[in-house]
């Protein structure tokens, strides 16, 4: 190696590997250079010369970086807001459909940072950010979002959410339940344009697309099928293809949605986004819990992967997604937080525990519970595939990069260490992780950030309070004002078979 070379020993750690052989080390070196793994192997200084950082990994477990496949950032200050709701009367708070704005660049660039800290602190390195914007997206919030990510040190892909029908038009049945001023209410709220967005499309991937070294990349979102015409859906799907992007989208998370497929479509949104010939390899499917074994097959042809967020879709009572029908049909899937309001942690941890065990409760044959393997194989693989098919990440092996969480095998988590991977879905909390490494760089050293002054910012997101309560008050009268007509919506909808 020459000298002056950006490098990283991590010396004498316990190594999972999570490669093609499931490859464990007792003891052994993780040789970082320009943010790529070089090598792995025992007493690796001693076999070359060696003029970077040493960091002393003796008693640490070396495992690949955490993927966080779903998430909305903008959702990131609302954790503890809500009671359980369904999602269709949670979007009121969400994405309230007619109140006022209160975002602002910082308020923007806030909660992105401290969500990106949040999540390298527990050893999660990459996230797919399905970031929202209320009422209309700009130019200014994707700069500060992708700004924090870059500041963070964090791997992210960030996509724009952002509906373009008219709110009722989203929903079965609720356009003739909602009072006449109301509807003229939603049909002349701000909404965004096919034109306007692919402007703001473009500033996305000409600015921010492959920047840091490649930790920031672009994504597309439609949202859902549901809340944007057949022709800027096929839009993004032709972008998706032209710049080679994830495209992210919501289908079937709802029993709502199941009955608004059947009686606006004729036919499953599944079934609609693949005639639209949106469904492809590129696409990540959020959700998924009600289809059926046809919407299944097409999502096995098409090569996409599918999105699980257990404990939102248990928060908001959607439902429990198909996990065995899933794997066996060949769809790759990969796990997801979803937003701070719905899981009220970034926890992937979390999340993953919580696919390993809801699905015990959906079929009666124990053979066809999730393993901690086919779990851990969603966090790791189903990741890497949604993060766009890649290779390099979600393992740690030569010419991979190097994102790596390094956790306390004295930790409780581990005590006494009868199996590791066992121990990672059903133990871990993400409370034994001491390090994280991203790209080769140390983002959190000794369980702080260094890239960040969380400090500070922490004190910041204190001084907003007033600001914030503000505008949680103000949510809370503009959703109580819709909320009796999507409950009729919602239990008209429970009602049907």
């Amino acid at each position: 190696m020459a000298q002056g070379s950006k490098s990283l020993l991590v010396r004498n750690a316990r190594v999972l590997t999570w490669d093609a052989a499931r490859t464990e080390h007792a003891c052994a070196d993780i040789l970082i250079e320009n943010g790529h793994i070089a090598a792995i192997g025992p007493k690796l200084a001693a076999h070359s010369p060696y003029y970077g950082r040493v960091l002393d990994a003796e008693g640490l477990l070396a495992i690949p970086g955490l993927i966080n496949a779903h998430l909305h950032s903008p959702g990131n200050l609302m954790r503890g807001t809500l009671d359980g709701l369904p999602l269709e009367v949670f979007m009121l708070y969400e994405v309230p459909p007619i109140a006022a704005a209160f975002d602002t660049k910082r308020i923007s660039y806030l909660r992105t940072a401290l969500g990106a800290i949040e999540m390298l602190k527990l050893g999660i390195t990459s996230v797919l950010d399905d970031a929202f914007f209320v009422p209309l997206a700009s130019t200014t919030a994707i700069d500060a979002i992708l700004s924090a990510y870059r500041d963070s040190g964090m791997r992210a892909t960030v996509a724009l959410d952002q509906p373009l029908a008219v709110e009722y038009e989203k929903y079965p049945f609720l356009g003739d339940l909602l009072p006449a001023h109301i509807k003229r209410q939603m049909e002349q709220a701000p909404r965004e344009t096919e034109a306007g967005m692919r402007a703001l499309y473009s500033h996305l991937i000409s600015n921010w697309h492959g920047v840091a070294g490649g930790r920031l990349s672009a994504a597309v979102s439609c949202s859902a099928p549901q809340r944007a015409p057949a022709s800027y859906l096929q839009t993004l799907s032709q972008l998706s293809l032209e710049h080679d992007l994830p495209y992210f989208c919501h289908i079937l998370e709802t029993r709502v949605q199941r009955v608004l497929g059947r009686e606006k479509y004729s036919r499953s949104l599944v079934q609609y986004a693949h005639d639209l010939g949106i469904l492809d390899e590129r696409m990540q499917v959020i959700h998924a819990i009600w289809i059926d074994d046809a919407d299944i097959a097409l999502l096995a042809r098409s090569g996409c992967t599918v999105a699980h967020n257990p404990v939102c879709n248990l928060r908001l009572g959607s439902g429990i997604m198909p996990f065995r029908k899933l794997r066996d049909a060949g769809i790759p899937i990969c796990i997801g937080t979803d937003e701070a309001a719905s899981d009220d942690s970034h926890n992937v941890w979390g999340a993953a525990k919580m696919t390993g065990l809801i699905h015990t409760l959906a079929d009666a044959d124990y053979h066809h519970w999730p393993n901690a393997t086919e779990v851990l194989d969603c966090v790791w693989r189903g990741g890497a595939r949604a993060m766009g098919r890649r290779a390099d990440v979600g393992v740690l092996a030569a010419g991979a990069v190097a994102d790596i969480a390094l956790l306390d095998l004295s930790a409780d988590a581990f005590s006494p260490l009868n199996d590791v991977p066992r121990q990672l879905v059903y133990s871990e909390t993400g409370a034994s992780v001491r390090h994280t490494v991203v790209a080769g760089e140390l983002v959190v050293e000794g369980g702080r950030a260094t890239t960040l002054d969380e400090a500070a910012l922490k004190a910041e997101l204190r001084s907003l309070q007033p600001i914030l309560q503000k505008q949680n008050a103000a949510l809370k009268i503009s959703a109580a004002k819709l909320e009796p007509y999507y409950r009729e919506m919602y239990l008209k909808c429970a009602r049907m078979q």
